[in-house]
């Protein structure tokens, strides 16, 4: 008998093991579906494990210089420092001579981006339109970003961000929490034709289909979002908010969260069941292969750097995908719009006084009638691109 114990022993170490190892997936999974998804459409494409790579420490001055005015009437922007190296943490550049990404030829210059500078009298407001998944192509090493995003980020003493570092860390457990059944919970939660066209999207991977069958329908929706979006190539230490902090950390700045983690988890865990489910339905409208074409051109204009133009192309792919137009609507109130607002109010208490804040908030919620661009004109400020 001490034999067969003895020999029961391994087994049950294996068994042990494969269940932590499928609970630690399943935490992967659960956060990379909440990041990928806040930064692509709701709420922000996700909270957020789109910062998994982030913690870094070093050195840039920060300033006043940038409420100078400058000759044209608009704010100078301050001279950046030099460019950050190529071995900073969080950029895995090609190997060399690769020459190559997944996306085309590697570029010298970085991507333009949506950057915006808002002022009202001594006050000044950096606004910086980000992907929270990314191609490395984007972000060459020698300059990540172009001058004028380098400047502003070096003469503001606070980097504000959708949620706080701190808050990311544990925000997966909060999405365990809210967002995953005990048991099966999906099939029950979901009109029968909706979870049959789910069960086909994913019946080429089981493994998913398993995981997916615990999530509520907000949750579901967003590691939807996170197939299509990694199917198109992006990579989430790729990120803006990863590139940002890579750079900003080693000047020892302030970094801040525009929301709470609860209030982050609020927009979603509030929705009633028909707006979970038009989400879904949303996602599961298009064949995988359009979702990916859909990913590709919001970075092709996130690329062109106009908030206005990324506005307007959500808003008609949002009509052209809505079941039912009144509970989308309602979705996208309570995802982006009141989010917008809650925005706007924080970054009215960080700013002060020639102690300019850098803001760092997906592209989608910039542009708009009702996006931060707009709320902040109605506040009094001058808002420029650069």
């Amino acid at each position: 008998m001490p034999e067969a114990s003895a020999a029961r022993r391994p087994a049950r170490r294996l068994r042990e093991g494969g269940r932590r190892a499928v609970f630690t997936r399943r935490r992967a999974t659960l956060a990379l579906a909440f990041a990928v998804a806040l930064s692509c459409g709701y709420a922000t494409f996700a909270p957020h494990l789109y910062f998994s790579g982030f913690l870094i420490a070093s050195a840039y001055a920060a300033g006043a210089s940038a409420n100078t005015p400058g000759q044209s009437g608009r704010t100078a922007l301050p001279a950046p420092p030099t460019p950050p190296r190529a071995t900073l943490p969080g950029f895995n550049p090609p190997p060399p001579g690769a020459g190559t990404t997944t996306s085309g030829r590697v570029r010298t210059q970085p991507a333009r981006m949506p950057f915006y500078v808002a002022t009202r009298g001594t006050t000044t407001i950096y606004l910086l339109g980000t992907l929270h998944v990314g191609d490395p192509a984007d972000y060459p090493p020698n300059q990540p970003f172009r001058r004028p995003i380098l400047g502003a980020l070096a003469a503001s003493p606070t980097l504000a961000l959708e949620l706080s570092p701190d808050d990311l860390l544990v925000s997966q457990d909060d999405v365990s929490r809210y967002g995953v059944c005990s048991r099966p919970c999906l099939p029950r939660l979901l009109p029968e034709p909706l979870w049959r066209k789910l069960e086909a999207r994913l019946r080429g991977n089981p493994d998913a289909l398993d995981e997916i069958k615990k999530m509520r329908p907000w949750l579901a929706s967003l590691l939807v979002e996170t197939y299509d979006s990694l199917s198109a190539g992006l990579q989430t230490e790729y990120g803006t908010e990863a590139q940002l902090q890579n750079i900003y950390l080693r000047s020892k700045g302030k970094i801040v969260g525009l929301e709470t983690l609860s209030e982050q988890m609020r927009a979603f865990t509030g929705l009633s069941l028909a707006q979970q489910r038009e989400m879904l339905a949303q996602d599961l409208a298009q064949t995988p292969a359009q979702n990916v074409a859909d990913v590709e051109a919001l970075l092709r204009l996130w690329r062109v750097g106009d908030a206005d133009a990324i506005a307007a192309w959500e808003t008609a792919k949002s009509e052209k995908l809505a079941h039912d137009p009144r509970v989308a609507a309602s979705i996208d109130n309570k995802i982006v719009y009141e989010r917008n607002r809650r925005f706007v109010a924080r970054m009215l208490l960080i700013a002060g006084s020639n102690k300019p804040v850098f803001v760092a908030i997906g592209a989608l919620h910039l542009g708009g009638p009702k996006g931060v661009l707009q709320l902040l004109r109605q506040h009094g400020f001058i808002v420029d691109p650069y």
